[in-house]
């Protein structure tokens, strides 16, 4: 596969009409090996964030050998792209048929559950044809922490609350090897108090489960480097996860889980996008709400950009986009830092999209066709290569190393 040394040479290349994807298989690697090395457990690719199978295939070779499906078409496409990862089936919502498949057809023992209801189903999906129960399950309660560190809240959909966790702890324990509890702090958690929160109500509902817990899985919501959002070290949040799980009432021998997304892909891609036509400071461009650029629009995602035309001399200025559909929501904020003379059939390349912008893509309006290449620069911005600024100085980003 030819692989290209920047996005400028792509455009050169190929002058392209719909967006481009460009990949970074060695951006990929590097966080993988990293959340290896430095975690003080085992890291699981949450799948949803980016399921491309060359992403998987490239996670699972520098070490990732766990991956967090959500679905019966994400444990399909892992079990084909890394047949001989573990997957584990963290949605606590599932159907049964779904639940069967996964056990018998792909070797799923791992799920998570957040009511009597689901542990109920996944008990009868897992019994073999004589309806004897199956022996060899480890189940994960879902808890209900808060996500108010975090720029995405993943705390109203689900989770069992702290006032019935001990209760389901109790009775999942009587169906299953192994016992786990599971919670997820958000997306994008800006600071490593966010688990010591969380790892204090996981205390509270062992406490009064009093059922031997063999497993903590701290979920994902491991941050990014945007513009405007510059997190601690991801060491700082390892320590304080690391030292909150070993001072639980937990089995001796109990293992520490996280799973990772955004933190492993978001650098692994970036988008090229040409500008058809410019507005005052508002820039069309051919991606937008309905493909890559969906945090853009839905949650003013910030995106670090840069204009690829070398005939560009104008200072810097604030620019928002309008995407290729006829939708008034087709729109993006920003601001996105471009120079002033930026101009109808110039390029620009996104950053940091390989977490959920690739995956999200749709074809709404007949838009959403983009080729993939691969290149062999750096991401724009990234938290593996060691030349960040640190930025805790910053007195809104409160650090606990």
């Amino acid at each position: 596969m030819h692989i290209y040394p920047d996005a400028t040479a792509v455009v050169r290349d190929l002058a392209p009409d719909e967006p481009v994807i460009l990949n970074r298989p060695q951006a990929a690697a590097r966080a993988a090996r990293f959340f290896v090395e430095k975690f003080p457990g085992k890291s699981l690719y949450a799948v949803k964030a980016n399921p491309s199978p060359q992403l998987l295939r490239i996670l699972f070779d520098n070490g990732i050998t766990h991956f967090d499906v959500a679905s019966i078409a994400e444990v399909r496409l892992a079990r084909s792209a890394v047949p001989e990862a573990t997957l584990c089936f963290m949605h606590p919502v599932k159907t049964t048929r779904a639940i069967r498949e996964a056990y018998h057809q792909h070797g799923v023992k791992t799920f998570s559950l957040d009511t009597v209801e689901e542990l109920e189903k996944i008990i009868a999906a897992c019994s073999d044809e004589q309806g004897n129960p199956a022996k060899d399950l480890r189940l994960l309660v879902r808890l209900r922490v808060s996500s108010e560190y975090s720029e995405l809240s993943l705390a109203s959909k689900f989770g069992v609350d702290l006032a019935d966790a001990g209760e389901l702890l109790q009775v999942t324990r009587q169906h299953c090897d192994w016992l786990g509890i599971c919670f997820h702090v958000g997306s994008q958690a800006m600071t490593p108090f966010a688990y010591v929160q969380a790892l204090e109500r996981v205390r509270a509902a062992i406490a009064d489960a009093s059922v031997v817990i063999d497993m903590i899985d701290v979920g994902g919501g491991f941050p990014s480097v945007y513009p405007g959002m510059e997190p601690p070290p991801l060491e700082d949040y390892f320590s304080v996860i690391h030292r909150h799980f070993y001072e639980l009432p937990i089995a001796y021998n109990a293992e520490l889980w996280c799973e990772p997304g955004r933190a492993l892909c978001a650098e692994y891609s970036s988008l090229i996008v040409r500008v058809e036509k410019r507005r005052g400071e508002e820039l069309y461009i051919n991606d937008g709400a309905y493909g890559a650029l969906y945090d853009a629009a839905h949650v003013e995602w910030r995106f670090p950009v840069v204009a690829l035309e070398d005939d560009l001399r104008d200072p810097l200025e604030e620019f928002s986009f309008f995407g290729p559909t006829c939708d008034d929501a087709d729109f993006m904020q920003g601001p996105f830092l471009l120079p002033g003379d930026i101009k109808a059939d110039d390029y620009i390349e996104i950053g940091m999209l390989g977490a959920y912008g690739a995956a999200m893509k749709t074809g709404f309006n007949g838009f959403g066709d983009a080729q993939q290449v691969d290149v062999a620069d750096e991401p724009m911005a990234s938290l593996y290569r060691g030349d960040r600024a640190d930025p805790r100085e910053s007195d809104n980003v409160v650090s606990l190393r």
